[in-house]
């Protein structure tokens, strides 16, 4: 099957992404040189691999010492992990750049509709800061594809963060405010504001700044300061070219073309039911010039929808198997 973009973009059911992740991943254990000595060292027969839920799933740790790529292209940009934990960074190497704008501009698409009607607003480092975000690289083009020249970006600047939230709430202009967890707090000991129809997108991270918070307290918090009724969020990683969204509650939805399935964290090849909590794995198949199947290190629950919760972390001590390749 072609794993064309045109293909990865344009999954409309199960049946469609079965088929074509099932396709990815015979091109990937052949191609990504970690992935195929990952499954040989699990002795898995590629070949018996019938089904989504017979995938293996590469621990992400790999991504901080190995080259995952599964083509020989030049790679066009490296995407790294902020390092701010005193752990060893992630690197994800992308050779079609392209694959990753069209994921996140359609999956945007998807969940709130065309970029061009919004103001996007940043309470994040400049992409000049943090040039190897690829959360940064994302709102940066958001930006700039904004119809709305107030759009923009408000880390240092909170007075002038205030005064374009009211302006744009006089005009009944579409936003978006999009922050790390610990800047969002920062702006609202300092400004209270009222303004029912903006969208609050939290990417979650103190970054060691504040002490950390459950969501509970957190969104109780951000919505009294900015007068609205829920947060949204945005669950994306390094590792991947996909983000999934929560419109409010905690509550993850994943576009068409990514999926997330629950693994048993005292056997990591086995998947657990829905409404049982274990550790998330992600086929995202945009990835599909790296590697599409990824065994996280967060911890979560599916829904009966299909919906899917992150509950928490567990150390890189509890994903059995991330030392294969290492020994």
């Amino acid at each position: 099957m072609n794993l064309s973009a045109e293909n990865i973009f344009s999954i409309q059911n199960i049946e469609q992404f079965s088929e074509l992740a099932l396709a990815t991943f015979k091109h990937q254990a052949l191609n990504c040189a970690v992935y195929a000595e990952y499954i040989h060292h699990l002795h898995i027969n590629i070949d018996e691999v019938k089904t989504v839920n017979q995938i293996p799933f590469l621990p992400i740790s790999f991504f901080k010492t190995h080259d995952v790529l599964s083509n020989q292209n030049p790679v066009e940009i490296t995407f790294s992990s902020s390092g701010t934990t005193g752990m060893s960074q992630s690197s994800h190497q992308v050779t079609d750049v392209k694959l990753y704008e069209q994921s996140y501009l359609q999956a945007f698409n998807q969940f709130y509709g065309n970029t061009e009607d919004y103001c996007f607003l940043a309470l994040l480092p400049s992409y000049q800061q943090r040039s190897g975000s690829s959360l940064i690289y994302m709102v940066n083009d958001l930006i700039a594809k904004s119809k709305n020249a107030q759009s923009g970006y408000f880390l240092y600047n909170h007075q002038e963060l205030f005064q374009t939230l009211t302006d744009l709430k006089s005009k009944n202009q579409k936003t978006v405010l999009i922050g790390v967890t610990y800047a969002l707090l920062d702006f609202i000991e300092q400004y209270k504001t009222d303004f029912p129809e903006l969208i609050v997108m939290e990417t979650g991270g103190m970054k060691g700044k504040r002490k950390e918070m459950v969501r509970e307290e957190l969104h109780e918090q951000l919505t009294a300061g900015f007068g609205i009724k829920s947060i949204h969020s945005e669950y994306g990683m390094t590792e991947l070219l996909s983000q999934a969204y929560s419109l409010g509650d905690g509550i993850f939805n994943c576009p068409n073309w990514m999926q997330v399935l629950i693994r048993d964290t005292n056997d990591p090849l086995s998947l657990m039911p829905r409404g049982r909590t274990g550790g998330l794995n992600v086929i995202d198949l945009a990835n599909v010039n790296s590697c599409s199947f990824i065994a996280t290190q967060d911890l979560g629950k599916i829904h009966p929808d299909g919906s899917f919760e992150v509950l928490g972390r567990f150390d890189n001590a509890d994903i059995r198997g991330c030392n294969l390749l290492v020994q």
